[in-house]
């Protein structure tokens, strides 16, 4: 019950987020899901016995997010981020094995948290809240379909060793639920993208939206926690919620701008 009623706050927000705010506005909320992300991140970077400077990683990641969703150049917080973080390194660390991961660890957010979250304020900026409804329907019903298939039909793992409860059959389920699905609503949502275009784009973005929930997985599971945190009753950390959007969302950022 909790998890089904903080999920339904969630969902209600989200959409109340993404339908009445314009882009503008809808930055400052996704910069400030930034932060709490990764307030997470850095937890999970402690417990990996890795000392990420999270302040200069924090403005390196949220600079990136604003020039992502205001259309301004890019190259200039990613070009800041690796001069400041490769400064801070040499003026506070001595060497030693770990400053490469720790070098690493700092500069992740900006392209791990920073460009996916911004992708998702172009999107609504660019083509309308109704291409990030149709990128957040085709992640609900793709994690909806890969959680009920797995449970009912389930019994294969798809990565046993990053997440055992993921099955194929939960994945197999997620592939031929969610583009048609997807499908009828982006021909209303984006009738300048044809049926066949969201089709193949549903299909991608359910494959992408899996590898990002394995890759939080494996960051979880090496640093030896089960959930990013417990901000969300029943559902875990910010982390957890946007797992699977991280990575879809800049495949359907990319595929607007460049292929439509």
């Amino acid at each position: 019950m909790v998890r089904l009623s903080s999920g339904a706050v969630l969902i209600l927000a989200v959409l109340g987020c993404v339908w009445l705010l314009p882009a503008w506005v809808l930055l400052i909320v996704v910069e400030g899901i930034l932060v709490l992300a990764l307030v997470e991140y850095g937890r999970l970077a402690r417990s990996l016995g890795l000392h990420v400077p999270l302040a200069v990683a924090g403005v390196a990641a949220l600079a990136t997010c604003a020039a992502v969703g205001l259309g301004t150049p890019l190259e200039a917080p990613l070009l800041a981020a690796m001069v400041v973080v490769g400064g801070v390194a040499v003026a506070s660390r001595a060497p030693g094995p770990g400053v490469l991961g720790e070098v690493g660890g700092a500069l992740l957010p900006a392209l791990y948290l920073g460009l996916p979250l911004g992708s998702l304020v172009a999107l609504h900026g660019g083509w309308g809240r109704e291409a990030v409804l149709l990128l957040l329907l085709n992640s609900v019903l793709s994690d909806t379909a890969q959680y009920y298939g797995g449970r009912t039909l389930g019994r294969r793992p798809l990565s046993p060793l990053i997440s055992p409860k993921k099955t194929l059959e939960g994945v197999a389920a997620a592939l031929l639920v969610t583009p048609p699905v997807v499908t009828l609503a982006g021909q209303a949502w984006l009738p300048s993208v044809g049926p066949g275009w969201l089709f193949l784009v549903s299909l991608t973005l359910v494959g992408l939206g899996i590898v990002g929930d394995l890759f939080e997985s494996l960051l979880k599971r090496s640093a030896g926690v089960k959930d990013s945190s417990a901000l969300i009753p029943g559902h875990g950390g910010v982390l957890d919620r946007i797992d699977s959007l991280l990575f879809a969302a800049p495949g359907f950022y990319l595929f607007l701008r460049y292929a439509v």
